[in-house]
């Protein structure tokens, strides 16, 4: 199902307290978002158990219950996993992966209530959720007077509510510091290739666990290991190189200020990469898109970057251009910063060109 509108943990949590206790609810979303975890919250949010089901291991039987003589008549009498004096919040997941067969018995349940001769406990809430058909996630079409049962959402990966959790649960200060300068790696798209690492909340928190058990003195072939089966290629790169910044105490501002110079090593170019990323993602964010709103912090910010940008194109004429490109959000530096860089850039590069040994 296609996403009209996205919304985040926080905005769907307030959209089900006031539909889900009067109509089923559906949450998209890609694998690793939240959407068990959210679920789960909100249950406790109003003080009802959560009592999960996963579609795609479900046989009809596990719904609709087994047959039992009573006299002249049978009776199906239902699993006890969904039989509960009070009301509750009854989660299925993965439901547009379950069979056909499962689907079709879900309908009374989501419509009435209902499941044989067995009635929900009146005041439960039916939520059901899934990973979107482009995911890769063997999601399958749920038939039309399903879907039309329930109201659908759709749900977003927000890197100001994840930090806020992250903090509160202890996620490794590693972590935490990369997403806070790098928000937009906290998840990626699932990449068209099967059986491919890529970044999602739950990874990010699967490699603080595991930062938690080795220790910041982690090898370096376990830490490659961890990233890399973990997070998006890229997204691994990044926080190697933030890793290695951490350790030799490498700064943006320090190098905006004039107190140490680019990472100039061969070895180091991933370092180098690393710092361009967070000058440009500083500079879309401190710039105004109008030169004429500059004030004084953004003029001295402005001034800075271009000798900064100066002293790296000497070094590396292409990451000195990186600064000028969009960011992994779409954003880039303002056009009136853009113009008068680039009447510097290429003649720096020229000269640079020159000065290398033939």
């Amino acid at each position: 199902m296609l996403a009209q509108v996205t919304l985040s943990i926080k905005q769907i949590h307030e959209l089900l307290l006031n539909v889900a206790t009067v109509r089923p609810v559906f949450i998209w979303g890609p694998p690793g978002v939240g959407k068990s975890s959210l679920v789960e919250q909100f249950a406790a949010s109003l003080g009802l158990e959560c009592v999960a089901l996963l579609g795609s291991q479900l046989a009809p039987e596990d719904l609709i219950g087994i047959p039992k003589i009573e006299g002249a008549v049978s009776r199906f009498y239902p699993p006890s996993m969904i039989v509960r004096e009070r009301e509750f919040v009854l989660f299925i997941d993965e439901l547009n992966i379950a069979s056909l067969e499962i689907q079709k018995a879900f309908y009374s349940l989501i419509l009435d209530k209902r499941i044989g001769e067995y009635r929900l406990p009146a005041g439960s809430i039916i939520i059901g959720a899934g990973n979107r058909a482009h995911d890769a996630a063997l999601a399958k079409q749920m038939p039309s007077a399903l879907v039309n049962r329930m109201v659908h959402v759709h749900l977003k990966a927000s890197h100001r509510e994840w930090l806020d959790w992250a903090q509160a649960q202890g996620v490794h200060a590693w972590v935490v510091d990369y997403i806070r300068s790098r928000p937009s790696q906290l998840s990626a798209e699932v990449p068209p290739a099967k059986e491919e690492p890529f970044s999602t909340p739950r990874s990010w928190h699967a490699v603080s666990d595991a930062l938690h058990a080795f220790g910041d003195d982690i090898a370096p072939d376990h830490l490659d290991a961890l990233l890399f089966g973990c997070l998006t290629r890229d997204h691994a790169v990044g926080f190697k190189a933030f890793l290695k910044q951490i350790r030799n105490q490498f700064s943006v501002h320090r190098i905006l200020k004039g107190e140490e110079s680019w990472p100039s090593a061969a070895e180091d170019r991933d370092l180098t990469y690393f710092l361009t990323q967070s000058l440009r993602d500083m500079l879309v964010k401190e710039l105004p898109e109008r030169e004429n709103q500059l004030g004084r912090d953004s003029r001295e910010l402005a001034q800075s970057a271009k000798a900064a940008l100066k002293s790296l194109a000497r070094i590396d004429g292409e990451l000195a251009q990186l600064v000028l490109t969009e960011n992994d959000a779409g954003d880039r530096v303002p056009d009136w910063f853009v113009l008068e860089i680039a009447k510097e850039l290429p003649r720096l590069l020229q000269q640079k060109a020159r000065d290398e040994p033939k």
